[in-house]
């Protein structure tokens, strides 16, 4: 292989992890610009406060296992949604905190929706969720459009994970922009449940 060729070749060897890293870990707040009332708190969450909340996009279609799923349909109840990828290592060190935590608020008034997201196929999604004993549903997103119908500056297409809390009616009441233990998840998710 000759100097030149080499150099392109590490050159784009580069690139890709750059990239790579860019789309996977830990992402700061930053949600891209735009107002959406978030108030910047500790340990990477963000939370709305009440009155203060944008509503949550239209969110609905195929999950990874063929089925449709609307969140609209789960209003009344507290949801909690993260986009993650197979591909993602953060995603999969805290698939198995949103296994438990999901597992412990089913009959609590909490409804966790995935969305994943880059992968090409359902079939390392499906493969993803069986590891980690994923119960709820997960919107099948390989390009991201879903992500893409949230209010500027909500989601960064880039940070993956991400995770969102949505109140009883509908608005969006907290966020992290990066992956989460149990902890962090109910940082997040307790103060909205406790709403009246």
């Amino acid at each position: 292989m000759s100097t030149r060729s080499r150099a392109v070749l590490l050159g784009a060897m580069a690139a890709a992890a750059a990239l790579t890293l860019s789309a996977c870990g830990k992402g700061g707040t930053s949600g891209g610009g735009g107002d959406t009332n978030f108030v910047t708190g500790h340990g990477g969450i963000d939370t709305a406060p009440l009155g203060k909340r944008a509503a949550a996009p239209e969110l609905s279609g195929k999950t990874i296992d063929g089925k449709n799923v609307d969140v609209a349909d789960y209003k009344g109840k507290v949801v909690v949604v993260n986009v993650w990828g197979s591909w993602c290592g953060p995603c999969r060190e805290e698939a198995p905190y949103f296994s438990k935590v999901s597992r412990a608020y089913a009959d609590k008034g909490v409804q966790f929706v995935g969305i994943n997201t880059r992968d090409t196929s359902t079939t390392p999604a499906v493969a993803f969720e069986k590891e980690h004993k994923i119960t709820y549903p997960s919107l099948y997103d390989p390009t991201g459009r879903l992500m893409l119908r949230f209010k500027k500056g909500t989601l960064n297409p880039q940070l993956i994970p991400s995770t969102l809390v949505i109140d009883r009616d509908g608005k969006l009441a907290a966020r992290a922009l990066e992956p989460l233990d149990d902890t962090g998840l109910l940082k997040m998710l307790k103060p909205v449940l406790a709403e009246k």
